[in-house]
C-alpha cells in the first residue's frame, strides 16, 4: 500500500506545480458557475420551486457541480491510451505492482488536488456573494465525503474501461470522447436529472453516469432522506464493484492480446 499513497502524493505533486494552469481552471469554473446560477434564476422566475429544488438550492447546486466537475474529471482521461501508442505499457506491465492499482493511485491524487485548488474555493467564493443550502448535520456531511469518494472511484473505473478499449482499436480517444458527452449529459452536471422526463430519468438511472454528479449533490442539498441515501450509496457501490470488475477483465484480455502479438 505504501507504493501507491507515493504514487497519489507523486501525482499530487505534479498537479500542484502547475500553479497557473490551477489558477486559470478555478476562474474558468467561477465564470461559467455564475453563468449557469443566472440561467437558473432567469429559469425560476417567481416559482418558489422545480422538481423539488428551490431557487437557493439550484443555485447552490451550480456551485456544487462546477466544484466537483474536475474532482470526477467528466471530460475524460487518455493517460493510459498514451501509454499504448508509444509502448510504455508493456514496462509497466511487466513492473511488480497492480496495474489498475497504479492508475487508480495517481488519479486519486489528481483529484484530491482539484478538491482542494479548486472544489473547496469555489463554494466559498459562492458563500460569499449568496446564501447557499449546507448539509443538514454532521452524519450529511460524512455522507456527501462518502459519496464523493464512491463517485470518483466510479468515474476513474469508467475512464479505464474507456482507455484499455485502446488495446483493441487506435480510435480510443474518439471513444472516451464519446463516453465523455454521454456522461456530460446524463451525470446531471448539465442539468440537475429530477430535471429530465419521468422516462429519461429512468434512462439515466440505468447508466452509472447520475452517481459521478448528481448522487452526491442531491445527499448534500438534502433532497433524499436517510433512507433514500442508505439506498443510493449501496447503488454507487454496486456500480463501483461491476465496472470495476469490467476494468480487470478488460485488462486481462488485452494483456493476453499483447502477449499473442508480441511474442
Amino acid at each position: 500500500m505504501r507504493l501507491y499513497f507515493e504514487l497519489a502524493k507523486k501525482a499530487a505533486q505534479r498537479q500542484l506545480a502547475y500553479s497557473q494552469a490551477n489558477l486559470a481552471g478555478l476562474a474558468t469554473n467561477l465564470f461559467f458557475g455564475a453563468l449557469r446560477a443566472y440561467v437558473l434564476i432567469a429559469l425560476y422566475g417567481t416559482r418558489p420551486e422545480i422538481a423539488g429544488y428551490t431557487l437557493v438550492a439550484a443555485i447552490t447546486y451550480t456551485g456544487l457541480t462546477q466544484a466537483t466537475l474536475r474532482v470526477v474529471q467528466i471530460f475524460g482521461w487518455i493517460e493510459i491510451i498514451k501509454t499504448v501508442r508509444t509502448g510504455d505499457i508493456v514496462s509497466d506491465l511487466a513492473k511488480p505492482f497492480d496495474y489498475y492499482l497504479f492508475w487508480l493511485a495517481q488519479d486519486m491524487g489528481t483529484s484530491v488536488v482539484h478538491l482542494v485548488v479548486r472544489g473547496v474555493p469555489i463554494m466559498l467564493a459562492y458563500a460569499l456573494v449568496t446564501p447557499l443550502v449546507w448539509p443538514a448535520d454532521l452524519n450529511t456531511m460524512l455522507a456527501v465525503a462518502l459519496s464523493l469518494l464512491l463517485a470518483m472511484l466510479i468515474s476513474f473505473a469508467w475512464r479505464f474501461c474507456l482507455n484499455i478499449i485502446s488495446l483493441w482499436t487506435a480510435d480510443a480517444i474518439g471513444m472516451v470522447r464519446l463516453g465523455a458527452t454521454v456522461a456530460l449529459f446524463f451525470s446531471g452536471f448539465l442539468v440537475p436529472v429530477r430535471f429530465f422526463p419521468a422516462w429519461l430519468q429512468t434512462l439515466a438511472y440505468w447508466t452509472p453516469f447520475p452517481y459521478f454528479i448528481e448522487v452526491p449533490v442531491q445527499v448534500w442539498l438534502g433532497v433524499l432522506n436517510g433512507p433514500e441515501i442508505a439506498a443510493v450509496l449501496i447503488q454507487q457501490v454496486a456500480w463501483l464493484v461491476v465496472l470495476t470488475l469490467t476494468g480487470r477483465l478488460m485488462l486481462a484480455a488485452g494483456v493476453r492480446k499483447l502477449v499473442i502479438q508480441g511474442g
